[in-house]
Protein backbone atom coordinates (compact mmCIF):
# COMPACT_ATOMS: atom_id res chain seq x y z
CA UNK A 1 0.00 0.00 0.00
CA UNK A 2 1.55 3.60 -1.19
CA UNK A 3 1.07 6.25 1.71
CA UNK A 4 1.39 9.88 0.25
CA UNK A 5 1.99 12.72 2.02
CA UNK A 6 0.10 15.54 0.49
CA UNK A 7 -1.19 18.45 2.73
CA UNK A 8 0.85 19.89 5.29
CA UNK A 9 -1.44 22.36 7.78
CA UNK A 10 0.57 25.80 8.03
CA UNK A 11 -0.36 28.10 11.37
CA UNK A 12 -0.53 31.54 10.42
CA UNK A 13 -1.72 34.75 11.91
CA UNK A 14 -3.26 36.50 8.95
CA UNK A 15 -4.92 34.16 6.08
CA UNK A 16 -4.47 37.19 3.57
CA UNK A 17 -0.97 37.95 4.64
CA UNK A 18 -0.15 33.97 4.41
CA UNK A 19 -1.21 33.20 1.17
CA UNK A 20 -0.07 36.60 -0.18
CA UNK A 21 3.81 35.57 0.59
CA UNK A 22 3.47 31.87 -0.20
CA UNK A 23 1.90 33.09 -3.76
CA UNK A 24 2.87 35.88 -5.31
CA UNK A 25 7.17 36.12 -2.73
CA UNK A 26 7.42 31.86 -2.82
CA UNK A 27 5.57 31.04 -5.63
CA UNK A 28 3.29 28.09 -4.92
CA UNK A 29 0.03 28.00 -6.77
CA UNK A 30 -3.14 29.01 -4.71
CA UNK A 31 -5.63 25.69 -5.85
CA UNK A 32 -8.30 26.97 -3.77
CA UNK A 33 -9.42 28.92 -1.82
CA UNK A 34 -12.59 28.23 0.73
CA UNK A 35 -14.85 29.93 3.36
CA UNK A 36 -17.28 27.29 5.32
CA UNK A 37 -19.10 29.73 7.83
CA UNK A 38 -16.18 30.80 10.35
CA UNK A 39 -13.42 28.40 9.00
CA UNK A 40 -11.45 29.82 6.18
CA UNK A 41 -8.40 27.83 4.38
CA UNK A 42 -6.65 27.89 1.56
CA UNK A 43 -4.33 25.37 -0.38
CA UNK A 44 -1.20 25.81 -2.12
CA UNK A 45 1.34 24.21 -4.12
CA UNK A 46 4.93 24.17 -4.55
CA UNK A 47 5.50 24.27 -8.49
CA UNK A 48 6.04 19.86 -9.48
CA UNK A 49 5.54 19.15 -5.90
CA UNK A 50 2.64 16.42 -5.12
CA UNK A 51 2.52 17.75 -1.41
CA UNK A 52 0.14 21.27 -0.58
CA UNK A 53 0.30 23.51 2.53
CA UNK A 54 -2.99 24.72 3.76
CA UNK A 55 -3.41 28.10 5.64
CA UNK A 56 -6.07 29.11 7.26
CA UNK A 57 -8.69 28.76 10.18
CA UNK A 58 -10.13 25.41 10.59
CA UNK A 59 -10.26 23.55 13.50
CA UNK A 60 -6.71 22.13 13.28
CA UNK A 61 -4.99 25.57 13.10
CA UNK A 62 -6.30 27.16 15.63
CA UNK A 63 -4.48 24.50 17.64
CA UNK A 64 -1.07 25.89 16.56
CA UNK A 65 0.37 28.42 17.69
CA UNK A 66 1.33 30.62 14.20
CA UNK A 67 5.06 30.29 13.28
CA UNK A 68 5.55 27.34 15.12
CA UNK A 69 6.38 25.34 12.37
CA UNK A 70 10.02 24.12 12.00
CA UNK A 71 11.80 22.41 9.43
CA UNK A 72 9.43 22.05 6.12
CA UNK A 73 11.74 21.64 3.52
CA UNK A 74 11.67 22.43 -0.36
CA UNK A 75 13.67 20.95 -2.63
CA UNK A 76 15.04 22.35 -5.97
CA UNK A 77 17.77 21.72 -8.56
CA UNK A 78 19.90 24.88 -8.04
CA UNK A 79 20.00 26.40 -4.81
CA UNK A 80 21.53 29.38 -5.75
CA UNK A 81 18.94 30.34 -8.53
CA UNK A 82 16.35 29.86 -6.10
CA UNK A 83 17.56 31.77 -3.39
CA UNK A 84 18.14 34.55 -6.21
CA UNK A 85 14.56 33.86 -7.38
CA UNK A 86 13.14 34.03 -3.71
CA UNK A 87 15.16 37.24 -2.82
CA UNK A 88 14.19 39.14 -5.89
CA UNK A 89 10.85 38.76 -4.91
CA UNK A 90 11.39 40.21 -1.33
CA UNK A 91 11.87 36.84 0.87
CA UNK A 92 14.59 37.02 3.10
CA UNK A 93 16.65 34.08 2.13
CA UNK A 94 19.66 33.18 4.65
CA UNK A 95 23.13 32.40 2.81
CA UNK A 96 23.60 28.71 1.30
CA UNK A 97 25.31 26.47 3.02
CA UNK A 98 27.53 23.84 1.91
CA UNK A 99 27.31 21.04 4.34
CA UNK A 100 28.13 18.25 2.27
CA UNK A 101 29.93 18.57 -1.56
CA UNK A 102 27.72 15.85 -2.60
CA UNK A 103 24.73 16.19 -4.43
CA UNK A 104 21.73 17.03 -0.94
CA UNK A 105 24.19 18.73 0.60
CA UNK A 106 23.34 22.23 -0.13
CA UNK A 107 21.03 24.52 1.69
CA UNK A 108 19.39 27.53 2.30
CA UNK A 109 16.54 29.09 4.71
CA UNK A 110 13.62 31.20 4.82
CA UNK A 111 10.79 31.98 6.90
CA UNK A 112 7.37 33.37 6.50
CA UNK A 113 5.81 36.28 7.91
CA UNK A 114 5.04 34.68 10.97
CA UNK A 115 8.43 32.49 11.61
CA UNK A 116 7.17 28.93 9.99
CA UNK A 117 10.81 27.97 9.00
CA UNK A 118 11.44 26.49 5.67
CA UNK A 119 14.53 24.61 4.57
CA UNK A 120 15.48 24.59 0.46
CA UNK A 121 17.56 21.78 -0.34
CA UNK A 122 19.76 21.82 -3.39
CA UNK A 123 19.72 18.02 -5.43
CA UNK A 124 20.70 18.45 -9.12
CA UNK A 125 19.46 15.29 -9.95
CA UNK A 126 15.99 17.01 -10.04
CA UNK A 127 16.52 18.62 -13.26
CA UNK A 128 16.78 15.80 -15.15
CA UNK A 129 14.39 13.31 -12.91
CA UNK A 130 11.59 15.30 -11.55
CA UNK A 131 10.17 13.74 -8.88
CA UNK A 132 7.20 13.79 -10.33
CA UNK A 133 7.35 13.79 -14.35
CA UNK A 134 6.36 16.45 -16.26
CA UNK A 135 3.76 15.53 -18.80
Amino acid sequence: MDWTLEVVLVPVSDVDRAIAFYRDAVGFDLDHETTMGEMRMAQLTPRGSGCSIVVGTLPAHREMVPGSLRGLQLVVSDASKARDELISRGVDAAPIMVLDERDGGTLFSFSDPDGNTWTVQQLKVRAEKPLIPRG
